[in-house]
This record gives structure tokens, sequence and C-alpha cells, in this order.
């Protein structure tokens, strides 16, 4: 019994595959409630990001080998991986305490390409709540994902790592600036600025000087951000292609199935040759990779701000570390309450043998009888243990 995690993510698998499991929400439901189905499985949580896809369960089977097997069998059926495909390799599997880490530095932004990252705490939160939604999950998962929030809490308030973050939307901003030298004065376009990291890439636009800042729309909709001002044009998405000439930098950030821009219809747009800078921030793409064969232009996808996030990595090693100190107490009190939680069953019975001896022989003989069945029953070490735990 206990919580195991499949993982597919930036760690490992290259981004034409993470794009293979990239699963819309109604897909992801699905998945939870085909996990659960299962009698090995009573509980599952689906984590999906722009970087990585995992499934965490909790199994009452003491068979790890076949709750693995059933998870990958499900993932793969989703996804519509074939046998021929060797997606075996970029598979993690975590189990017991190597599972409990993972999610604990998952939810502290400690497992991201970008050390620290404030996104993936709301994208946990909002994977266990979809999954409490549809009734997937229990008292073991809610309390696991509940605790990995707390102490993902506890290390952006006590480190440094959140106040200093980048993130992928920072980023695409930050390679912009790095090929034009500086937004001022530039025309930027952003597609899919009402999604999550395109409206993250939204605001910080809106804090730069000078950028002249146009945002795709369908049907009027209405785009707001945390400033509170609208300080860009808005544009309909159906005339993108439209405006794609007078742009300098173009970034796509939506959760569309298919391309936003083709090759050629950009091929079609472009009249006049200047540097551009497209990036593409999406799972599964949004922008054609092709479009690098266009003349002046600069690509950037998911997997391509690689370089970057080292180098913020390594500067936030030392706060790392005192996050993992952090983590370290929240584990352990999981850990704690995972035991207690499965020996429930046993506290009961053995609480109602010693009010039965107690009722007919008195405490003290209960208590003696207690000792008893305890010294009977238990190793020389773990005896040691118990009554050092006693003596606390």
């Amino acid at each position: 019994m206990g919580i195991q995690i499949i993982s597919i993510s930036h760690k490992i698998a290259p981004l034409h595959v993470r794009e293979m499991f990239a699963f819309t929400k109604e897909q992801q439901e699905s998945i939870m409630k085909k996990m659960v189905e299962h009698l090995e499985v009573t509980e599952c949580v689906m984590l999906s990001t722009c970087n990585r896809t995992e499934m965490y369960v909790y199994a009452d089977s003491e068979s790890k080998s076949r709750v693995f097997q059933i998870m990958e069998d499900v993932l793969m059926e989703a996804a519509g991986a074939g046998e021929e495909e060797d997606i075996g390799s970029y598979v993690l599997f975590f189990y017991g305490k190597k599972a409990i880490r993972h999610l604990f530095e998952v939810a502290s932004g400690l497992d991201s390409m970008v050390i620290g990252e404030d996104q993936i705490l709301g994208q946990v939160k909002t994977a266990h709540g979809q999954a409490r939604a549809i009734g997937t999950t229990g008292v073991y998962l809610n309390t696991f994902f509940r605790m990995a929030v707390t102490g993902a809490k506890k290390v952006k308030t006590d480190t440094e790592l959140s106040r200093t973050s980048v993130s992928t939307a920072t980023l695409a901003i930050k390679v912009a600036e790095e090929q034009l030298g500086s937004l001022k004065d530039k025309k930027v376009m952003l597609i899919g600025a009402t999604g999550k990291i395109g409206g993250i890439v939204l605001m910080n636009l809106m804090s730069l000087n000078g950028p002249e800042v146009y945002v795709t729309t369908r049907s009027n909709k209405v785009i707001s951000t945390k400033h509170g001002k609208a300080d860009y044009v808005t544009i309909e998405y159906e005339d993108r292609y439209d405006y794609i000439d007078s742009m300098d930098v173009v970034i796509s950030a939506t959760s569309s199935p298919h391309y936003t821009l083709t090759c050629s219809r950009i091929r079609q747009s472009l009249k006049t040759d200047k540097p551009r800078v497209f990036v593409d921030l999406a799972v599964p793409m949004d922008i054609e990779s092709k479009i690098i064969s266009l003349g002046d232009i600069t690509y950037y996808n998911i997997d391509d701000f690689t370089r970057i996030a080292k180098e913020n990595n390594e500067k936030k090693q030392e706060e790392a570390k005192v996050a993992t100190g952090i983590l370290d107490e929240y584990e352990l009190q999981f850990e704690q309450w995972m035991v207690f939680q499965k020996s429930l069953p046993v506290m009961a019975a053995a609480r109602d043998n010693f009010m039965k001896v107690a009722e007919h022989k008195g405490v003290e003989k209960a208590f003696d009888h207690l000792f008893y069945w305890v010294r009977e029953n238990n190793t020389p070490e773990d005896l040691a243990i118990f009554f050092r735990c006693l003596n606390h």
C-alpha cells in the first residue's frame, strides 16, 4: 500500500514526447476516472503543465509493479502511443519516500526547469482541486497534496527562491530583449493572453517601458491584467496574419491542439526584411518550427530555455538547500501521518483489547498485558525504539 507516481517531464523527455501527453482537462478527468476503476487503485490525481505530465495514485495493492503497469498502460492508451514507439525510456516512476519527496519538490518549484518558478504551485493546487471535484481523490492524496502545498508556501515565504523568480513567461521576454537589444518602440504580438502563462507574459510586458503590445482575442473577449490598465491594442485572432509583417516579436502561449501560426501563412504575410523573434511557450507547439527558414527570424520553443534556466538555477542553489531543509520537516510530518493513518485499525483493536482486560482485571494488569504483547511480537531493536519513544 502506498503512493506511486508516473512522470513524463522535461527532466528526460524531449518536447515531441511531452506533446503526446499534453492532455486536455476532459482527457485528464477521463484518465483519473479510468484509474480508480481498477481494484488496485483507490485515489488518483493528474498534474499536467507545459513541462510535465504526472499521475499520482494511492494504491491498496502490495504489488508496486502491477500498479505501475496499470498507470503506464492507461497513460499510453490515452496518448495513443503504439508499441513501436520507444516511450518507456522517457518515463520515471516514484514510490514511497521518493514519491513523497517528488511532489514536495514539484510544488515548491525545486523540480522545475527554472528553479523557484511561481506558476507550478498554482498548477498543483488546480490539479488537486480537479481530482476532488470529480471524486477521484480521498484522505491519502488530499492530505498529501495539502501538506505539499503548505510546505511550498513556507519555502516561498522563508527563502529567496520565488522573490527573484524567473519563469518561462519571463524568459520569453528576456530572450526577445537579448536578440533585439531592447523592446523599446518594438511591436510585440501576444497570442493566448487569457491563459495562465499568456496572462503573466502580458503583465510583464505591461511593466516594461516602451513596447507596443498587440493582443489577439476571440469574439471581443475582455482581457485584463492585475495592473488594471489596457495599454495594448486588441486585434481579432482571425486577423493575426495581417499584423505579422509589422511585428518585431511574436509570443504564443495557447492550449490549442493545432498551430496558431504556420510557416506557409507567415511566409505569405512577410513583406519587409528585419530581425524578428518568435517565441512558442505552448505544449503542443503553437508555432511551426520551420519558420526559422524564413529570413532573419530567431525562434524559441519551450526546450530552448534550458541555457537561461541553467544560469538562473546556478544562482539559486544555496536557496534551494535552505528550501530542501524546510521540506524535510513537512515530508517527515506526512510520513508520520501516513504510518498513523494506516495503523488506525491496529490501534482500534489494541484499544478494544486493553479495555476488555482493564474491565476484568484492572488498568494495571491491562498495561502489563499490553507491554508483554509488545515484548513478544517485536525484535530487540524495535523494542528499544518503542521504549525510547515512551521515555520522551
